[in-house]
């Protein structure tokens, strides 16, 4: 019997498998509702403020991120490249993966999380909640464990972009 040798190319997704977008994305809005319920701690205006971080958030992925990946147009294991295609021009792949990333430009993905990380022991300090403690140990899982788990395991393993070049891939190698 003849074992079959797998190039890259077999290693990756034309398209993600649907089942891999829902639990992608499922983390995702998780950890944002997680946030919303944290900062609705301190005031709504605080929450829909935080809110309309993630909107902005999500806007400058999808306008400035995924018009450029190979995935535009396609299922990517967040779907991110299928929706950017009903909105926006097709860019340039070659300026996707010809860009450095630094620590710095992963700030607003960190802030997604540290701000309510940080309110949530703020309001835990003023008034102990269990809740609320629930609610920071589940966000602070999901935004390791499970982004981990998502990236190392179901998006990036398998991504046809990665093949031809990412940045953030080459920022975690190093």
């Amino acid at each position: 019997m003849k074992k079959k040798v797998f190039m890259e190319s077999d290693k990756s997704y034309e398209n993600y498998p649907f089942w891999i977008v829902i639990i992608s994305n499922l983390v995702s809005l998780t950890i944002y509702a997680l946030g919303f319920y944290i900062i609705a701690g301190i005031g709504l205006i605080a929450a829909f403020l935080y809110l309309a971080f993630i909107l902005a958030f999500e806007f400058r992925l999808i306008r400035y991120h995924c018009t450029n990946c190979y995935y535009y147009g396609k299922t990517c294991a967040f779907g991110r490249g299928r929706v950017s295609s009903w909105f926006f021009k097709k860019g340039d792949q070659t300026k996707f993966y010809v860009r450095d990333m630094s620590w710095k430009e992963l700030i607003p993905d960190l802030l997604l999380v540290l701000i309510p990380l940080v309110i949530g022991i703020f309001l835990l300090i003023i008034k102990f909640d269990v809740v609320l403690l629930l609610a920071i140990i589940l966000l602070i899982i999901l935004a390791t464990a499970g982004s981990g788990f998502i990236r190392g395991q179901l998006a990036c393993r398998y991504c046809k972009q990665r093949e031809s070049g990412c940045p953030a891939e080459k920022l975690f190698k190093k």
